[in-house]
């Protein structure tokens, strides 16, 4: 049987060499069957491999928003296959076996919602701390049950996505893979980290947009909302709030940040709530990260 995996790539149009880098990378996966969907979120894709669907956003719509418009695309195509791979525009695969590598992962661990190789720089070692799904990232070469996700380079069951509603278009930039994480563990499913398997991505600092602080404050707020029972939330909160103000006493961004915050706690009632369960708080404290941190 041939192996099969659904690819949404999100383009914005800006980087036209590194988008034409990625797709070659991706079209030359060996042993597995790729289909692509090219979303153009806010404008017409221009690079899209020969033979790949293409859905034209007639704006920006937001990072998950315009992932889960290329899913839909592919679902309504026919036939989707098992795995949704969600791709940044920038990313490359340096091997012509990372996809056909990361669906056999996926097949020994049928628990896991969704698969997570190692991301790192172009020179195949630098990994800065934010791309290693977990809080002990000494070893980022070391694989594991992870309770979060790197969103850009990510393997996802389509029942599953399906099941748990895919992205939250509401979030529409930061923490995203927060989210869809703890529905797919609110689902009883995990993650899995395959360290062993390398994607490449330009080192780049998420702050250089320039709505990074307010976005990140807002959204921390909107995930804790979304998905924790009430008594950790204040908890969740306070912990986060330590955190995001003393980064931005260091490093900048303090105003942006504190009008994220207000945004995220006067908006929060527009979130739809399902929190997790109590199992699910014990499963995923179980795996080394409590819902509080």
């Amino acid at each position: 049987m041939t192996l099969r995996v659904d690819v949404v790539v999100l383009t914005m149009g800006d980087r036209p060499e590194q988008e034409a880098l990625a797709q070659k990378t991706l079209l030359a996966q060996t042993g597995i069957k790729v289909r692509v969907c090219v979303v153009g979120n806010g404008c017409t894709p221009q690079v899209v491999p020969s033979g790949a669907l293409t859905v034209a956003l007639p704006e920006n719509i937001g990072i998950p928003g315009g992932r889960n418009a290329g899913a839909d695309a592919l679902r309504a195509a026919g036939d989707p296959a098992d795995y949704v791979f969600f791709l940044d525009n920038d990313a490359c695969l340096p091997r012509p076996d990372v996809l056909v590598r990361l669906v056999a992962a996926a097949e020994e661990h049928p628990e896991a919602a969704y698969v997570q190789p190692r991301l790192t720089g172009p020179d195949d070692a630098t990994a800065p701390r934010r791309w290693v799904p977990r809080l002990r990232v000494g070893d980022p070469g070391r694989p594991g049950t992870i309770t979060t996700m790197t969103e850009g380079v990510v393997l996802v069951r389509r029942r599953v996505f399906d099941e748990v509603g895919g992205w939250e278009s509401s979030l529409f930039l930061y923490h995203e893979g927060l989210d869809l994480a703890y529905r797919c563990w609110s689902a009883g499913y995990t993650g899995w980290y395959a360290a062993d398997i390398r994607m490449h991505h330009p080192v780049t600092s998420p702050a250089r947009h320039r709505q990074f602080h307010r976005l990140a404050a807002r959204n921390r707020i909107s995930v804790a909302y979304r998905n924790l029972p009430a008594p950790l939330i204040p908890l969740y909160l306070t912990a986060w709030t330590v955190i995001t103000l003393a980064r931005a006493a260091r490093g900048g961004g303090l105003r942006e940040s504190l009008r994220g915050m207000y945004e995220g706690w006067t908006t929060r009632h527009a979130q739809t709530r399902r929190p997790m369960g109590w199992r699910t708080v014990a499963r995923l404290t179980a795996a080394g990260r409590p819902p509080v941190i």
